[in-house]
């Protein structure tokens, strides 16, 4: 496992990795991985309130989220799951969006930025559409160019427990078939809804990716450095033309898989505790205050944001307006077809015809 920051915070080096950054990028991973949680927690305090149908919470996996996000640039694109928050907010998603995907008042259909795609709540689904997009770029000439700044490659995330399903691995076949410019970032978070990775797997997830023909590699998911430092060899070598990668990012998921989820019927509080040391934040703040880069009136400036973003995230529900029909009928296509107007008619028909006279 590439590790180069012990959960004592310390430094410790690897043959093959190193960190390129600097004091400011830690600096800057803190910040995101701090707004991230405050989000996250947020989010879970919005849906016991009623105002979310459903939050995935991502507490312990900022680490992992920061780490690859770091590693993404101009000319890149993410597929995401479910639960990257982190990430999402850190390239720029607007916190309204994630809220209102999980309000149901958006339908799913996202305002697109430059790099990070629509959730996807189907499991393993995205995979697919990563491939394909990443196929894509080869066609459309922009990976394996002399000119680095024209190459682009695509990082797709799945939990540990996707990796058992079916379109995940067919997503591993067609990205080695074409030697497609993707890295499959795997969050291990140990457990697929009440299952165990134990159950799943009887070896290391990481060591799959050998039998599709591509390197996988395995990174302490709660160390924001490795993470950093692998997901930038992984898409050095997307973009390089080199093919796939497939990092399994050994982490945990501290709270439920789901607000509808009850983790103390089918988990230990010991396991729990014992995660709770590798604690992610606490981990890079330790490394912080042992260098001299941060005090207490750092972190509490940190809290101060984060509770501004608290207060602009609970705001931000009443801003929320429902999509109408009309409007996701628009966002099927670039053009409209006839085949999809009709269908634009015949449901609004349909809908007229609960009108009351």
């Amino acid at each position: 496992m590439v590790q180069l920051l012990t959960p004592d915070g310390r430094r410790v080096d690897h043959p093959e990795f190193t960190f390129r950054g600097t004091t400011d990028d830690l600096l800057r991973s803190l910040r995101d991985m701090w707004l991230g949680r405050r989000f996250d927690v947020e989010a879970i305090a919005l849906q016991r309130h009623g105002e979310l149908g459903m939050w995935p919470p991502q507490l312990g996996q900022e680490a992992a989220q920061i780490g690859a996000a770091r590693a993404i640039r101009d000319g890149d694109h993410v597929f995401p799951s479910y639960r990257e928050h982190s990430m999402a907010l850190a390239l720029g998603v607007p916190m309204q969006q994630i809220l209102g995907f999980f309000r149901g008042t958006d339908a799913g259909i996202w305002e697109m930025n430059d790099k990070f795609r629509t959730y996807a709540l189907v499991i393993g689904v995205q995979t697919l559409h990563a491939v394909g997009y990443a196929m894509g770029l080869q066609f459309d000439g922009l990976v394996g160019n002399d000119d680095e700044s024209t190459n682009s490659g695509v990082m797709v995330f799945h939990g540990d427990g996707a990796s058992s399903q079916g379109d995940v691995n067919e997503a591993y076949v067609f990205a080695a078939s074409y030697n497609a410019p993707v890295v499959f970032f795997c969050q291990n978070n140990q457990w697929a809804i009440s299952e165990p990775i134990t159950l799943q797997s009887r070896i290391p997830l990481y060591e799959r990716a050998r039998g599709f023909g591509f390197p996988g590699i395995q990174v302490d998911g709660n160390d924001v450095l490795a993470v950093q430092a692998v997901s930038e060899w992984a898409m050095d070598r997307a973009r390089r033309g080199d093919g796939p990668t497939f990092i399994e990012a050994y982490t945990y998921r501290m709270g439920a898989h789901t607000t509808a989820d009850d983790p103390t019927k089918y988990r230990a509080r010991d396991e729990e505790e014992a995660w709770r040391g590798r604690d992610p934040i606490n981990r890079l703040v330790a490394h912080l205050r042992d260098i001299d880069a941060i005090d207490d009136a750092h972190l509490k400036a940190l809290e101060e944001e984060a509770d501004e973003l608290g207060v602009r995230t609970r705001a931000s529900i009443k801003e929320l307006t429902d999509r109408t029909m009309d409007e996701l009928f628009a966002g099927v296509y670039a053009e409209p077809t006839v085949a999809l107007e009709a269908q634009r008619r015949q449901f609004k028909e349909f809908a007229d015809s609960f009108e009351e006279d």
